[in-house]
């Protein structure tokens, strides 16, 4: 008694807290479901890489990955395509210009020297040397900078050009994908030790958003081969909200005929598990938003096949109890018996399908692996609300004498002795 009475405020904790994270937490949409762009990026060799091959690919992929990354957009996906392509998905975002330029640069950054000619000479001191780039508003106000800050070799070969060149009239020129958007002096007073600290800006008269992502480009490192984008295509918002509504409603519509049939069928034993099927719902819904799981249609039909194995959960459980029943147990026995003989194969064809889950995350992309991800967790959660939800709600309700009649189990032809209490 007093196990059950815990498991039941279980319960409520988790539907309590279920509700206040599916209250709290936004929905985290795909990108056919809110829209947003997408745009396909195809690696181009140069003189020094003759050949791309996947380990280029994969710099390439990383590179891009923490670009996205930088421009705040959640649940982006970035995956290689082919073999010299990489697919970008950006879901909520429709206007895909930012994105255009901030993935399409090679981003090489580069520290030169003014010679007495007025040619700029390479140094060794490159955007390989940075720790960190970001950027920050001007103290005159008026406008905005990238800081940098090198890492500790970075910052001693920054010191010793500043050095070179400080008091000489001679620039110090930043080229970014060779082109100069920095070219300072270095004042007279760093002449014995140059600027050490390790730390520099970038001034060319930036607004906020070009200041924001040329840091963005320079914390992430220079792409290892130029790309080009082949493809850049806007999925309609439209499209997604038709896809929502329609799912929507054949979800409700299959749940609601569920629930009918369950009760119509099993009675008694049918109205707890549409219990458990709502609590199942909302807590897996919760899960969803407390991860966060990005819902695509995939990831939908992964949760609506979910619902499907709960309910065949609680089949398989009434179905055993009624043969109990027939066999002339009791109803407390016959409950018991019923969750007992058929957890295994609940148990069974649960292992199975998440082995099949994790295969499919494993290899699949995607979509593929959204669709996986939330059959996992649904069949998981399942687990725990067609056993444990539904069989304390069932052992809770035989408390009553006026419940104890197996006709509410669904089952009239059955022995004397099954009905004694």
């Amino acid at each position: 008694m007093r196990q059950r009475t815990l498991l039941l405020l279980l319960v409520a904790v988790v539907i309590v807290g279920s509700i206040l994270i599916v209250a709290t937490r936004p929905t985290v949409l795909g990108l056919d479901l809110q829209g947003g762009s997408q745009l396909t990026l195809l690696a181009k060799p140069t003189d020094k890489v003759k050949t791309i091959n996947q380990e280029v690919m994969k710099g390439v992929a990383a590179v891009v990955e923490q670009r996205v990354n930088g421009l705040g957009v959640s649940e982006a996906v970035v995956q290689l395509k082919g073999s010299d392509q990489i697919l970008v998905q950006l879901p909520g975002v429709k206007d895909p210009t930012q994105a255009e330029r901030l993935l399409g640069d090679t981003a090489q950054l580069e520290f030169r020297k003014e010679a007495p000619n007025g040619e700029f000479e390479k140094t060794d001191l490159t955007g390989a040397d940075l720790t960190n780039a970001f950027p920050q508003a001007l103290q005159s106000g008026n406008g905005w900078e990238v800081a940098l800050e090198f890492t500790g070799p970075g910052g001693e070969k920054f010191a010793r050009i500043t050095r070179e060149l400080a008091g000489t009239g001679r620039r110090l020129g930043v080229f970014l994908d060779e082109e100069a958007i920095s070219t300072p002096t270095v004042g007279v007073e760093f002449v014995d030790r140059g600027i050490t600290g390790g730390k520099a800006v970038i001034t060319g008269n930036f607004s906020a958003q070009e200041a924001s992502e040329l840091g963005i480009k320079l914390k992430a490192g220079a792409l290892p081969v130029p790309v080009e984008i082949i493809e850049n295509r806007t999925v309609s918002a439209t499209l997604g909200a038709d896809s929502v509504r329609q799912s929507l409603y054949t979800g409700i519509a299959g749940t609601l005929l569920v629930f009918i049939f369950m009760v119509a069928y099993y009675r008694l034993p049918g109205l707890i598990a549409d219990m458990a099927l709502i609590i199942y719902g909302l807590s897996t819904f919760a899960i969803f938003k407390l991860i966060p799981v990005t819902l695509t249609l995939p990831g939908i039909a992964g949760f609506i096949l979910s619902i499907g194995m709960a309910v065949d959960a609680n089949v398989l459980i009434f179905e055993r109890t009624k043969e109990e029943l027939r066999a002339g147990k009791q109803l407390f026995t016959a409950v018991e018996a019923g969750f007992s003989r058929a957890f295994t194969s609940i148990f069974d064809s649960h292992a199975t399908s998440l082995i099949s889950c994790a295969v499919l995350f494993w290899l699949g992309t995607g979509l593929v692996k959204g669709f996986a991800l939330t059959l996992a967790i649904g069949l998981i959660v399942n687990l725990f609300t067609s056993v444990t939800c539904s069989r304390t709600f069932l052992l809770t309700i035989l408390n009553f004498p006026a419940l104890r009649k197996p006709a509410l189990f669904g089952v009239s032809d059955v022995p004397a002795k099954a009905v004694r209490p």
